[in-house]
């Protein structure tokens, strides 16, 4: 009897850690996620930052899946171009949806 007790109790320990680590791969997708949208989009602003026509710290650069988008203003329709190129070339970039404004 005190065997099946303890046979029990081991089997409920091992359910339960298994619904803990079934929980956690979940949660790890979406961080993992997050922490790719950050990485892409410190990658656009490191490229737009490399075209000396763009100033970066006047675009707001957002992602989330993988989609890009920028907003802001710039004062020609070459820079609202130039900073949709420059974040298409960036590693894990599934789009660009520009919101840029001409000044």
């Amino acid at each position: 009897m005190k065997q099946f007790g303890c046979t029990a109790t081991l089997l409920a320990a091992l359910v339960l850690g298994l619904a803990t680590v079934t929980g956690c791969a979940a949660t790890g997708s979406q961080a993992g996620q997050a922490i790719d949208d950050a990485a892409i989009t410190t990658g656009v602003k490191a490229a737009i930052d490399g075209d000396p026509n763009l100033r970066v710290s006047e675009l707001n650069v957002e992602t989330a899946g993988g989609i890009v988008q920028l907003g802001g203003y710039v004062s020609s329709a070459d820079d609202v171009a130039a900073a949709a190129a420059a974040a298409r070339t960036v590693k894990g970039v599934k789009s660009v949806r520009n919101d840029l404004r001409l000044r």
